[in-house]
């Protein structure tokens, strides 16, 4: 069978693979906690400033359209999850469904975000962690908190928390489920401060205009690219993370109620959650006074006078946000083991420990989200991280309607409802985006799956269980 025509059956996609393999350990608690310790990270913490500078008060207007996309996508997430049960999220959807050749085309992608966003977090964390520790008399050397591009040597920051969150998870997965759903409860808390704190100085007059730099992305004569779609193309960063849950398909207990829960669950939550910051950030004071903030949330307390309020904030990103690290770092080792066992990447890559742990993959990912981390700035991170996701989704969307059309009568255990709704949605609405994004971006993007298409068809193409009889195809 050509390799553009080649899919693995569903059958094999939720067939118990070889012996070796991961462990079911975790309950819906532990995926939706994952889900929302994935979520609530940097791009509300950090992201919310760069947000408002491209979007002004229009910033809550990205928000709600970016929450209704990934609502679409997580419904879609859900059903296709539910049916395939097995690690790999999108890519193993798509194996089964679209084919291996775009199926790597989304696995690159996947690898490209759950590296990045790493990389990012570990980046918006460090920024709470230096200001945090000069609030309290305590400061680093410039050199050591920041990267060649503004002005420093490496963000050892942000190095550092990526080796203690490779330490936790290579303890396994259960135990790091656990410290996740501690540390979740504290950030959200955290949240809950601020909008209690900022609430009683809410001025309407705030968010006039409301969108002063216009809809659609444009760019303003200093060459920036604003507008709200400019601003939600970013902020969307701040919404990922329930296709984390997903990854985790293969350690579930149940999964056709856990994976539901966890996907629609986290979502749900951290949309309330996210509308009610943003409106009272943007309430709070002018937007010019937090624009571009590496902290905008601490920012707002300060500018405020509220000192303790700050630090308390501060102090919960410090301790909380490492679960985002956390989440999508066990994401992207998953992607990695499931290619690998799936002879699309080396296969000694998917080499599993008695702990039920990829220690190879794991380590691995250690050291490229490490370097990323140490020499890159966050905006642009966090922005070549978005194409890769906006990829993974629409290819979300598509499996839902190719799947609609091909086995109507296939058992669902979770069916979206308006599928034929929900899955144009959130396909279109990703496409949109995608082309919202920084033309630079959308470059670089571009440049890393023409190395990937490189990659398959000098040797994975080849290689494949598939290409090598190995496995019934679908």
């Amino acid at each position: 069978m050509a390799f553009w025509n080649r899919r693995r059956s569903i059958e094999s996609t939720t067939a118990t693979q070889e012996h070796g393999g991961l462990k079911r350990t975790l309950g819906w608690p532990h995926l939706l906690l994952l889900g929302v310790g994935a979520i609530v990270g940097t791009g509300i913490y950090t992201l919310t400033g760069v947000g408002v500078a491209k979007a002004g008060p229009g910033i809550i207007v990205a928000f709600a359209i970016v929450g209704i996309v990934c609502a679409c996508v997580a419904l879609a997430y859900a059903e296709l999850a539910t049916m395939m049960p097995a690690a790999g999220g999108a890519y193993t959807y798509s194996y089964a469904v679209l084919g291996e050749a775009l199926a790597w085309i989304i696995g690159w992608s996947l690898i490209l975000e759950y590296s990045l966003v790493v990389s990012a977090v570990a980046v918006g964390w460090s920024a709470y962690a230096t200001g945090f520790l000069t609030s309290i008399g305590v400061s680093l050397p410039p050199d050591l908190i920041a990267g060649p591009h503004a002005g420093g040597l490496v963000n050892l920051p942000a190095v550092g928390i990526i080796g203690v969150v490779t330490g936790l998870l290579l303890l396994g997965t259960k135990e790091s489920a656990t410290v996740n759903a501690i540390l979740v409860l504290i950030k959200c808390a955290a949240l809950a401060v601020f909008i209690a704190v900022v609430l009683p100085v809410f001025d309407a007059a705030n968010f006039e205009p409301l969108m002063p730099f216009g809809f659609n992305k444009n760019t303003n004569p200093e060459g920036v690219e604003v507008g709200v779609m400019a601003g939600a193309a970013i902020v969307f960063f701040a919404f990922y993370g329930f296709d984390a849950v997903a990854t985790a398909a293969e350690e579930t207990k149940n999964p056709g109620r856990d994976l539901t829960i966890g996907i629609l669950g986290s979502m749900i939550i951290c949309t309330i959650l996210y509308m009610l910051v943003a409106a009272a950030a943007v309430g709070s004071m002018p937007f010019g006074q937090f624009a571009s903030s590496d902290e905008p949330l601490a920012l707002i307390l300060r500018l405020l006078n509220q000192p303790a309020a700050a630090q308390i904030v501060a102090a919960a990103v410090i301790v909380g946000v490492p679960t985002v690290i956390l989440a999508f770092f066990y994401g992207q080792t998953r992607i990695f083991y499931v290619m690998a066992r799936d002879g699309l990447l080396p296969r000694r890559l998917g080499a599993v420990s008695k702990r039920g742990v990829p220690v190879v993959v794991t380590l691995f990912t250690a050291v490229i989200v490490g370097l990323l981390a140490g020499i890159l700035p966050l905006d642009e991170i966090a922005a070549l991280a978005n194409a890769g996701t906006l990829a993974a989704f629409t290819a979300v969307g598509a499996c839902l309607l190719v799947l609609r059309l091909r086995e109507p009568a296939r058992a669902r255990v979770f069916r979206t409802p308006l599928a034929w709704v929900v899955g144009p949605v959130a396909m279109a609405g990703c496409l949109y985006l995608l082309a919202s994004l920084p033309t630079k971006t959308q470059v670089y993007f571009l440049i890393w799956n023409a190395i990937g298409l490189v990659v398959y068809f000098g040797w994975s193409a080849w290689n494949s269980r598939l290409a090598k009889g190995e496995e019934t195809a679908g």
